[in-house]
């Protein structure tokens, strides 16, 4: 049974967190900088953006990290520390100076930036903002941590959870940042997730690259792949259950706790795109195979026509099926049904394929909620997929018009 908690990066035990405004950013009233570090030495995995272009911080951590171990996760907001001359160097130093007062080794730290691309990070804030930063070290400080990685967020996003195995309980927790460039194809966003569950680097890493192919990569806010973000897991062992190191009962009860909080972060981040008045979420079903499913709920979560008719809560079903006809999916277009839901109920506007009478009263009503469901049924086989996204609107062209300046 997994069991939602409070906590985020916190609930496992062994963590602490923290944040402060260090002066990266101009607005003394936000954090730039978070910290989450463990006692012990962790277990680690990271998946990485596709963009050719990548940020610094990612290099240096992929390096960090490729022995499988970490303890400490640092990351500021406000300069990508990306396409810089001496973008290396200065995501090397912010390990040192971390390292250093921390009294740990500089390559079991995992660092990341996020924020404005092209433009230098001074390391004079951060190296000052250090000494507070962990001073400030908490068990509650998730929170302060989650703000430190804000850039266009509007609010906060942690999730936590408990679970059993071998007779122990654990507890696994995360917390994200992600509002514009989110697009599928990891990784689009920051996230960080810990655990105090005794699983080996190799399960971790197939644990980690295994769930995200139906989470974090079935996201889309814009279509825009971010060049500097990561999606991190650190598990420190500290809740002493048998050390999962093979695929076996206890590895997939891992992964569903790993599903439950990666599920929730993905709701959370699609729901806070740029400008945004709703989540949407894609259910494609009884599909032929479960690519195909992927493959037509992505399309129609990334399409800007459809997005734009949520905005409007016009019920335009024909840009569902435009956007399945154009995603190269496999399917037999005379079979498609579709049906909107929100909280004020359900309205099916298309059986095989074909258009159906419907109240424009009640479709007006169900697609004015802030959460609307969109189910797709292929009536082709038995496979299922889901992708999260959110409505265009002209608050994400005013946020983007002038987000350097």
């Amino acid at each position: 049974m997994i069991k939602r908690i409070d906590g985020g990066v916190c609930a496992a035990k062994g963590f602490s967190a923290s944040g402060v405004h260090c002066g990266i950013r101009k607005n003394r009233t936000k954090r730039d900088l978070a910290l989450i570090f463990s006692e012990e030495k962790c277990t680690a995995a990271a998946v990485y953006t596709t963009n050719l272009v990548k940020g610094a911080p990612l290099i240096v951590t992929k390096n960090h990290i490729s022995d499988g171990y970490a303890k400490a996760v640092i990351c500021n907001s406000g300069n990508a520390n990306t396409c810089n001359a001496n973008g290396i160097e200065v995501a090397e130093e912010m390990c040192v100076l971390l390292a250093q007062k921390l009294n740990i080794d500089a390559n079991d730290v995992v660092v990341a930036s996020t924020g404005v691309i092209g433009q230098p990070l001074n390391i004079t804030p951060i190296k000052n903002g250090i000494p507070a930063l962990v001073d400030a070290l908490s068990t509650d400080g998730s929170a302060m941590a989650s703000e430190g990685i804000m850039t266009t967020d509007t609010f906060k996003k942690e999730v936590a959870v408990e679970f059993e195995i071998g007779g122990k309980i654990c507890r696994m927790g995360g917390i994200a940042k992600g509002s514009g460039m989110i697009h599928p194809n990891m990784a689009t966003m920051l996230v960080f997730i810990t655990t105090d569950c005794a699983i080996s680097s190799e399960m971790l890493k197939k644990a980690l690259s295994t769930d995200i192919q139906t989470t974090f990569n079935m996201v889309s806010i814009d279509g825009d792949t971010s060049t500097n973000d990561m999606v991190s897991v650190l598990a420190n062992g500290a809740a002493k259950n048998p050390e999962i190191t093979s695929v076996n009962a206890d590895f997939e009860i891992f992964m569903k706790a790993l599903n439950t909080v990666t599920v929730a972060l993905c709701r959370l981040i699609a729901a806070d795109g740029e400008g945004a008045t709703k989540l949407l979420e894609c259910k494609a079903f009884n599909a032929k195979d479960s690519e195909t499913a992927k493959i037509v709920a992505k399309s129609v979560i990334c399409s800007s026509l459809f997005k734009a008719a949520m905005f409007g809560a016009d019920a335009n079903w024909g840009r569902v099926l435009c956007a399945i006809g154009y995603s190269g999916a496999d399917v037999d277009v005379h079979k498609i049904d579709v049906t909107f839901r929100s909280k004020k109920g359900d309205l099916t506007v298309c059986v095989d394929g074909a258009g159906v009478a419907f109240s424009e009263e009640l479709a007006k009503e169900i697609l004015l909620e802030d959460e609307i469901e969109i189910l797709i049924d292929l009536k082709s086989g038995i496979c299922s997929s889901t992708a999260w996204g959110c409505d265009l609107t002209y608050d994400y062209v005013k946020i983007n018009g002038d987000y350097r300046t």
